[in-house]
């Protein structure tokens, strides 16, 4: 299950790269009316999904101190760039926290990948480790993913030759 995992992985990556390449930074925070996300938080907030499932893994948090405030679910995104990162330091956190995230299961074994998910209040959604991995590093991804999609539909952007 880690080769699929790692492979889904990175073609959600590529495919999120290729979503916001075209963008600035100032369209990185552009909220069109009914998208509920815009890339800024969408990136810092999948980044900081890969620090949480990191965690579970028994990797230590990485990024600065104020990210959870940002990024973490039921945080609202905010309208003023200065409220965020630059797009090349969301793109250069998302790239570091892929690799760490990547390098780790590649070298979980199978006992620790279908042992009990370390978060106990989740234990009913994801009885194992590798059950978490697969639902954070590849559906909750890709759902993200096609938000970005529909954003720049919303904002009139053309359609990127994403890999489904």
């Amino acid at each position: 299950m880690k080769d699929e995992i790692l492979n889904s992985l990175a073609l959600l990556m590529r495919n999120l790269r290729e979503l916001i390449g075209d963008l600035d930074d100032a369209q990185m925070v552009q909220q069109p009316p009914g998208v509920p996300n815009h890339p800024a938080w969408t990136v810092g907030h999948i980044v900081y999904s890969f620090q949480a499932i990191g965690e579970d893994m028994r990797l230590e948090p990485w990024l600065p101190a104020d990210w959870p405030s940002m990024f973490k679910t039921g945080t609202a995104p905010a309208a003023e760039a200065s409220a965020y990162p630059a797009k090349q330091e969301l793109l250069d956190r998302l790239a570091d926290g892929e690799r760490r995230v990547r390098e780790r299961l590649s070298a979980l074994d199978d006992a620790e990948l279908n042992g009990p998910f370390p978060t106990e209040q989740y234990r009913d959604i994801f009885p194992t480790l590798g059950h978490a991995l697969l639902h954070v590093l590849v559906g909750h991804t890709a759902a993200h993913l096609g938000q970005l999609a529909v954003w720049r539909r919303a904002m009139g952007l053309p359609p990127t030759t994403m890999i489904i």
